[in-house]
Order: structure tokens, then C-alpha cells, then sequence
């Protein structure tokens, strides 16, 4: 099956194009191809060129220039900004797919039919050592997002150990900086554990690959969150006094660090393995196309 996508989230991409399908990504100008990426079951090409079976649209913008005829799945990939946010893709006879059940009871979809697909990524493996007595935490542009990823709880939690970021716009904050994915997935795995700060976005992959790597894992009990990460990973909660506490006890102790990580792993692996996902988009687009 051929299948028409823009490049618009990289690491939902990175999963998704590793299925059986041959994956068409529009080229500049009418989007980015593969901007580096070595996919090898995808290429760009010009629009006006494009065949498919299926398309997968992200944004509204989108929907326009598919070339009539071919069948749509919409693909939602964020949090609403309130529960009354009416989806804009409300009342659409189409079907809009989300990647986590918060962000399906958040939005108001009307009577569009929606379904979950939850995330799945790429292995990276077990690549946790917890050498270093740091967090490890990863977010884009956190000055410019500020509180909606908890840029202002970060303070409070380098009292407890330091904190390593890593992400677009984290030098601002004397961060790492972005990363390709095999050398972030390498840092990560060197540090004691992961911090997920975040307040209100969707769930973050970032999280869901540490976890992968085998990272025991400190986070917010907010949006997805409390169903990603089950209590023998690690540390969920809404108070933060909390969360520096269990911060400060897998700082203090490898031993029980490396034993939440290896929960985390087995968990991720289990609820966010990459064969489920393909398998749950195999039979959507079989049913659309």
C-alpha cells in the first residue's frame, strides 16, 4: 500500500514508517521529505507526482492538498487547549485517529468517529547505566512554553540533583541542546533517572523512549501520564515535594534505580512495543483505503 504523509512529527514518524507500506512524503515546498532521515521503506516526492492509497493528514492545512480520490485518515497529535476546545475536525464523516485515550476524552470531536492508536517507538534497547547522579529531562523550546512543561518547576527540582536537558531551545537554560536520536538515547541511559515535568501536552515520546532505555522515571501525574508510567517505574504524583522526594531516593540508592528502570523497560516494551502499533495502523488503513 502506498501511503501519503507529511513529515510533521519525527519521532511518530520514525515508528510509523517502519511498517510494510511504502510511506510518500512531499517534498519542499509543499513539505520537508525526509529532512536527513534515513528511512529506508520512505521517499519524497513532489506532490503533483503523488499515487496513494491512503493519506494521513496531521493538520487542517493539509487536507487540501491531497489529491482528490484518495481516502483520509486524520491524525491528531495534541492535547486540547481546554476540555470545551471543539476539535476542528468535528462533524467530519471521516475518522480521526488519537494517540492517547486523554486527548480522546479531552477534545470535543462532535460526531466525527474517532479511535486510539496508541504511541510505539523504536527500541533503542537497554542501554541504562545510571552512572551519573543526574535527571535526565527532555522538552522543545522550554522558555517559550514555560509552565505547560514546567519550566518553572525546574528550579526546585535541580535542588535535589542537577539537571541535564536536552531538546531544542535548552541551551537558553544552559541545556545540551537537540540531539540526534541513538546519541540522545546514549546520554540518557548514563544518567540516574528521567524527570517529566510537563503539565499539559500529549504524551511525550521522549518519556516513552526512556523508559525504553531503562530509565526509572519521576513525572507529573498529569494528561497521559497515569497511564503510562505504572507506580513500579518509578514516582507519579501532583505534589512536587513528593516527586523531590522520590527523586532524591533513586539518587541515593543505584540499586533501587536500576530496579524501577527495569520495570519501566518491561512496561514500555509491553504497552508501546512497536509491532502493536503497526499492527493497529495495518488495519485502519486497510479499512479506510
Amino acid at each position: 500500500m502506498k501511503v501519503l504523509l507529511w513529515h510533521v512529527h519525527g519521532s511518530w514518524t520514525n515508528a510509523f514508517v517502519r511498517g510494510g507500506h511504502e510511506y510518500l512524503l512531499p517534498a519542499p515546498p509543499d513539505g520537508i521529505g525526509l529532512a536527513g532521515r534515513d528511512w529506508p521503506s520512505a521517499r519524497e516526492v513532489p506532490l503533483s507526482e503523488v499515487d496513494a492509497d491512503v493519506a494521513i493528514v496531521q493538520r487542517v492545512e493539509e487536507l487540501a492538498q491531497v489529491p482528490p480520490g484518495i481516502p483520509v485518515i486524520y491524525l491528531e497529535h495534541n492535547t486540547p487547549s481546554a476540555p470545551s476546545r471543539r476539535h476542528p475536525m468535528a462533524d467530519w464523516p471521516g475518522l480521526l485517529v488519537h494517540v492517547t485515550h486523554f486527548n480522546e476524552l479531552m477534545w470535543d470531536c462532535g460526531t466525527t468517529r474517532t479511535v486510539v492508536v496508541e504511541h510505539g517507538v523504536v527500541d533503542p534497547g537497554h542501554l541504562y547505566t545510571g552512572e551519573l547522579p543526574h535527571a535526565a529531562v527532555v522538552v522543545n523550546e522550554p522558555v517559550r512554553r514555560g509552565r505547560v512543561v514546567g519550566t518553572d518547576l525546574l528550579e526546585r527540582f535541580a535542588a535535589v540533583a542537577p539537571l541535564d536537558l536536552y531538546g531544542m531551545g535548552t541551551e537558553q537554560l544552559g541545556g545540551h541542546g537537540d540531539h540526534p536520536l541513538d546519541s540522545l538515547h546514549r546520554e540518557l541511559g548514563r544518567r540516574r533517572l528521567y524527570l517529566h515535568p510537563v503539565r499539559w501536552t500529549s504524551l511525550g515520546l521522549s518519556l516513552i523512549e526512556a523508559m525504553h532505555v531503562g530509565l526509572p522515571v519521576v513525572a507529573l501525574a498529569c494528561t497521559e501520564v497515569v497511564r503510562a508510567v505504572p507506580p513500579e517505574a518509578g514516582v507519579v504524583s501532583t505534589d512536587v515535594a513528593e516527586l523531590a522526594r522520590g527523586m532524591a531516593a533513586l539518587i541515593a540508592d543505584p540499586a533501587l534505580a536500576h530496579e524501577h528502570g527495569k520495570q519501566a523497560r518491561e512496561f514500555a516494551l509491553a504497552r508501546y512495543g512497536l509491532d502493536a502499533f503497526l499492527r493497529n495502523w495495518d488495519r485502519l488503513l486497510a479499512e479506510v483505503s
